[in-house]
């Protein structure tokens, strides 16, 4: 216990900042588009304002926060397009990775994707939704990693949190996290059976597939915001009727 108190001293304040404002973004515990402040971030988690800066400015350069100018920070709302450019962008390292993996399978890499897969099939059954979405991010991340490709790696990495945001979006449309299962297993089956063809085919399908649907949802949802903006904007501009004084 006390070596790991000791390391978690050794932990920079601006790390553990970092660390601890990113979870709350990607587990959804600070919805998307939330306008957030130095000030209101340093009274909640009783850390100075400068520390607080240093968090957001990094977790800017992953995607997760915008700055606004003279108004503070936000938590990024992923937009149809930016689905588009996330699930195009993994469609493609995901294909290249699941195929360099299936070339040459060693028992090694095996067995962390059979693990990666059935931390989410567990997942899953007990029906934690955030815990399903880490558990699905892990295993594409697992797949990439197996790949042995270190520039792979470093675009993998510049998309990292975003993914992670996109895919709790994109298993919140799935009604059963059974349909999970059943769209990772023959993905997981083509590499271990040393298919690349097949593997970086369905890698692509899935991706592309999951990523359309979320895209689409997303414009749906501005329409109807649009439409109730529309429409309240036209009951706030109609005249007050005054009555009448005999």
């Amino acid at each position: 216990m006390t070596s790991v108190v000791t390391t978690l001293e050794k932990i920079p304040m601006e790390t553990r900042a970092t660390d601890a404002l990113r979870e709350l973004i990607v587990s959804g515990t600070i919805r998307p588009g939330s306008r957030i402040t130095e000030v209101g971030l340093s009274g909640d988690m009783q850390i100075s304002r400068a520390t607080i800066r240093a968090a957001l400015h990094k977790l800017v350069t992953e995607g997760l926060v915008l700055r606004v100018p003279y108004t503070g920070w936000a938590v990024v709302a992923l937009t149809p397009h930016d689905v588009w450019e996330l699930y195009t962008l993994r469609s493609g390292l995901e294909r290249l990775a699941a195929q360099l993996v299936a070339r040459n399978v060693t028992d090694k890499q095996a067995s962390a994707m059979q693990e990666a897969l059935q931390a989410l099939i567990r997942e899953c059954e007990r029906g934690n939704r955030n815990r399903i979405a880490e558990t699905d991010f892990n295993l594409h991340k697992t797949i990439v990693m197996q790949a042995a490709h270190g520039r792979l790696e470093t675009q993998y990495r510049l998309i990292e949190q975003q993914t992670r945001m996109y895919i709790r979006s994109s298993d919140a449309l799935i009604a059963t996290p059974s349909i999970i299962i059943d769209q990772h297993k023959p993905i997981v089956a083509a590499i271990l059976a040393g298919n690349p063809k097949l593997a970086g085919q369905l890698s692509e399908e899935h991706n592309l597939t999951e990523g359309a649907k979320l895209a689409d949802h997303l414009r749906k949802q501005a329409m109807i915001l649009l439409q109730k903006t529309k429409k309240n904007t036209k009951v706030s501009s109609k005249p007050s009727r005054q009555r009448r004084v005999s």
